[in-house]
């Protein structure tokens, strides 16, 4: 492993303005990583609300690593002072047996994308559940949660999986590369939703033609994993359609959705809100929402502009 790791996560003060008093200092670990909005969005708020924030990228495909790299990547970040770290794909899981608390949540979910470096200690928590499902309603008000296929059974599906069923999602059915991951979550949610509500899916043409929605929770989508996640003939127009992808905010996916008209949500809305709630456990301040979301719509211009 590079020697020159903690540099890596060393702050750059000129990526902040100063605005006197407490400073936050958080980071992000993941792969291919390198247009997440996280670091703007977090740094804005934490000037908005005083703070003088700096949030750093630890990208796992830039630098080549695996994650193999998740023990010395904490040590590095507690040495340096950091306040948290955002855990994405593909360590939300693989973190979790190096951190030494879990919150209910992100016990019961067996997922962790938020670790909060206080007092010594490494305490993990899952906020993609409660962000996805605040995006969720914002976006997709009152459509039919009867049945619904989702792609994914990962760090990220499972959070997912357990907001679409705290959502009132009669049926869940799970596709996943590994289908024994698809099975064992579909067993550990019937096991707090109640048999039958969720099962690992067979025939993914059949479960797509019989559902009313469609929530995709893999990274295909993103400029290191293009494509569709599924055939594109499988859609049909009665089904919504959830993404969790952002980069960019409008997949191949979305787009494939929208020309069939159907309805579809963003992965910009669980960016946003899993946010909001991170930066309240980082912090203990109380964010602004809705100038969070203001702040993520004006990044995407931006980068539209810039494109």
């Amino acid at each position: 492993m590079p020697s020159a790791m903690p540099a890596l996560l060393a702050p750059n003060p000129a990526s902040a303005p100063h605005t006197g008093g407490r400073s936050v200092l958080l980071g992000l670990i993941g792969a291919g990583i390198g247009l997440s909005r996280t670091p703007a969005l977090h740094e804005a708020e934490a000037e908005a609300l005083g703070l003088r924030g700096v949030y750093r990228l630890v990208d796992l495909t830039r630098l080549g690593l695996g994650t193999e790299a998740l023990p010395e990547l904490l040590q590095a970040a507690e040495r340096m002072g950091f306040d948290g770290l955002n855990i994405t794909y593909p360590c939300k899981q693989a973190v979790i047996s190096l951190l030494d608390a879990l919150s209910d949540e992100a016990r019961a979910l067996g997922a962790v994308n938020t670790v909060v470096l206080r007092g010594g200690k490494r305490v993990g928590h899952n906020t993609d559940c409660s962000g996805y499902a605040e995006g969720f309603r914002r976006q997709l008000p009152e459509v039919p949660l009867g049945r619904v296929v989702q792609l994914g059974a990962g760090g990220a599906g499972s959070a997912v999986a357990e907001a679409m069923l705290a959502m009132g999602t009669g049926r869940l059915t799970l596709f996943d590369q590994d289908p024994a991951r698809a099975a064992a979550l579909a067993e550990t949610l019937c096991g707090r939703h109640g048999a039958g509500r969720a099962e690992a899916g067979e025939d993914l043409a059949a479960a797509v033609a019989a559902a009313d929605g469609l929530v995709h929770a893999t990274p295909t989508g993103t400029a290191a994993h293009p494509g569709l996640p599924l055939p594109a003939d499988l859609l049909h127009p009665r089904l919504w359609v959830s993404e969790i992808v952002y980069f960019p905010l409008e997949t191949p996916l979305l787009r494939a959705a929208r020309a069939l008209g159907c309805r579809t949500a963003h992965g910009g809305g669980m960016a946003v809100f899993q946010a909001v709630h991170a930066f309240r456990l980082f912090t203990g301040l109380e964010p602004d929402a809705g100038r969070m979301e203001a702040h993520f719509a004006a990044l995407g211009e931006e980068a539209v502009r810039a494109g």
